[in-house]
């Protein structure tokens, strides 16, 4: 069943608020490891990092692809996009979400090798 996207400052459900008072729970009895614990509440976690949600406008774009010396046509096949879609967005006309963006976050801090 698919579910609904969070938003960055959206409070938790009470059903996540329980989830993770549970979890807590079980870690502090020892019923549950430091790594379980920390998958179950990083799943659940409602601030997102501010690099993963950064928005990135379309100069930033276009630089990210001119500074690893690709084509729109190369650089959108490497991102899994359309040419049309990455012309926009270098443009402005439209701006990166959800993958797409989490992607050019991790290329601009990582840099261009990690999608190579």
């Amino acid at each position: 069943m698919p579910t609904k996207p969070r938003k960055a400052n959206a409070k938790p459900s009470r059903l996540t608020r329980e989830l993770l008072e549970t979890a807590q729970d079980m870690r502090a009895s020892g019923l549950l490891t430091k790594t379980a614990h920390e998958k179950i509440t990083m799943r659940h976690k409602v601030d997102f990092p501010a690099a993963a949600t950064a928005h990135m406008s379309g100069p930033a774009i276009k630089a990210l692809r001119e500074e690893a010396n690709l084509s729109q046509a190369v650089f959108a096949q490497l991102l899994n996009l359309t040419v049309g879609y990455v012309s926009q967005l270098e443009r402005g006309a439209k701006r990166p979400t959800g993958a797409t963006l989490a992607l050019l976050n991790v290329i601009q801090r990582k840099g261009i090798e990690v999608v190579l």
